[in-house]
């Protein structure tokens, strides 16, 4: 394996498919995930800062220990009845 770093820079890979692929603790800056569909995917840990997500639809998710702006979304949910 080589000693460098894979590295993607000004690509576009619109309409890719990603199967059985390890990202783990991978970087991603300036990127567009408009209209990208998500299954059956761990974000164990991970960080957002600085994210647009209007009009994201989360299913079926494990949302525990899940913050948003520093709130519990387990805590907002169950106040407001889901």
């Amino acid at each position: 394996m080589s000693d460098r770093l894979p590295k993607f820079e000004h690509t576009s890979l619109i309409d890719a498919t990603f199967t059985d692929v390890n990202l783990q603790s991978a970087r991603f800056d300036n990127i567009n995930l408009a209209d990208a569909s998500f299954t059956n995917v761990r974000l164990t840990g991970a960080r957002f800062a600085g994210v647009n997500l209007s009009h994201v639809t989360i299913t079926d998710a494990n949302l525990e220990g899940m913050t948003v702006n520093g709130v519990l979304v387990s805590e907002l949910l169950r106040v407001h009845g889901q």
